[in-house]
């Protein structure tokens, strides 16, 4: 021990601390598995913590407390001029080590500083628009689009979409593990029954063909794989959205699809957005804002809203009221009455 005490005295602390991060963020990692927090929040996660260390030069977060957390946050507000949001989702990544990793309670860091989070009115697409966007989409992105408006699905909800996800009969979506590790159900619309239909048809094609390949096993939620060993080859468990060309597993050497990236119906939406000539800024996730705020403008109750929406909190969904102070039904300014 001594020894060891005195070999790292001969190595530069900046050295010292590049040899320990590795294992404090292998530690990060496991801590957030094992809370079963996404892949993207623990990327996420990671990249705060070594955005700390750098920026307080090298210094392990053991020696460090609520002042380097506040110097930190205040940096990337002033300098860095991040937006609110960002800067909270430092703090809690920081939060999240203290608490989770270190063995630090949140209590004894003192009072660190928490960014005010701005009110932004969602933007909002009106139905013609919305037309003219779907309209410059074709395939299966059309299909992802309309599916995203139509049954208020986030990006990545809409492309981890399973076969056994789509029921038919009874007109419904199940949304698996959406935003908070929530699972919901909402509706199939009856327009895309057909279009989606035929559409499974042809990914069932391809899925038959990876058989006879030898392949056509997809990665399974948890340690399903090793409960059911047969189950990643299953029409059941197959992406409603694949890929068009196989991966390879580097652990296992075997061929499988995963879901379509995500940037491929990003990069289809912005330039349909363009080409429709919409002056509104038209993202995959304004499909969902519209969804909400068109129910809420055909007469539906914000509960049921909330629920198809998967929002825990009804005040979330409250922002879409805004469209009663528009249209036919909405509030009449008193200038109008002159």
């Amino acid at each position: 021990m001594i020894a060891d005490f005195h070999a790292d005295l001969r190595v530069p602390v900046s050295a010292q601390v590049l040899r320990r991060s590795p294992k404090l963020l292998e530690s990060l990692r496991e801590a957030l598995h094992v809370r079963h927090y996404s892949n993207r929040t623990e990327d996420t996660y990671c990249s705060w913590v070594k955005r700390f260390v750098h920026f307080h030069k090298l210094r392990h977060p053991k020696e460090m407390g609520e002042l380097e957390i506040n110097l930190f946050l205040t940096h990337l507000a002033v300098s860095e001029k991040v937006s609110a949001s960002t800067q909270n989702q430092a703090l809690s990544a920081l939060l999240f080590l203290y608490r989770h990793v270190i063995g630090k309670e949140v209590g004894d860091l003192g009072h660190v500083i928490r960014a005010r989070k701005p009110i932004h009115l969602p933007v909002v697409l009106t139905r013609d628009e919305v037309k003219a966007l779907l309209a410059q989409l074709a395939g299966d992105k059309w299909l992802m689009a309309s599916l995203m408006y139509g049954a208020g699905l986030r990006l990545m909800e809409c492309l981890r979409l399973r076969v056994q996800d789509i029921d038919f009969a009874s007109n419904e979506i199940m949304v698996r593990d959406g935003k908070g590790a929530k699972d919901r159900i909402t509706m199939l619309p009856e327009t895309l029954k057909q279009p989606l239909s035929d559409h499974l048809k042809n990914v069932k094609r391809i899925h038959d063909k990876d058989l006879a390949d030898g392949w056509g096993r997809v990665l399974l939620p948890g340690a399903l794989d090793r409960k059911y060993p047969n189950a990643p080859a299953e029409w059941r468990w197959q992406w409603v959205f694949p890929q068009e060309n196989r991966w390879t597993n580097p652990k296992t050497g075997e061929e499988g699809r995963h879901h379509i990236d995500e940037s491929l119906i990003q990069k289809a939406v912005k330039s349909a957005a363009f080409h429709a000539q919409l002056i509104k800024r038209a993202t995959c996730h304004t499909f969902r804002h519209s969804f909400a705020t068109h129910l809420l403008e055909a007469g539906y109750d914000i509960r049921t809203i909330q629920e198809l929406m998967g929002h825990k909190d009804v005040s979330t969904t409250m922002i879409y009221t805004h469209v009663l102070n528009k249209g036919g039904h909405g509030v009449k300014s008193p200038v109008d009455g002159l």
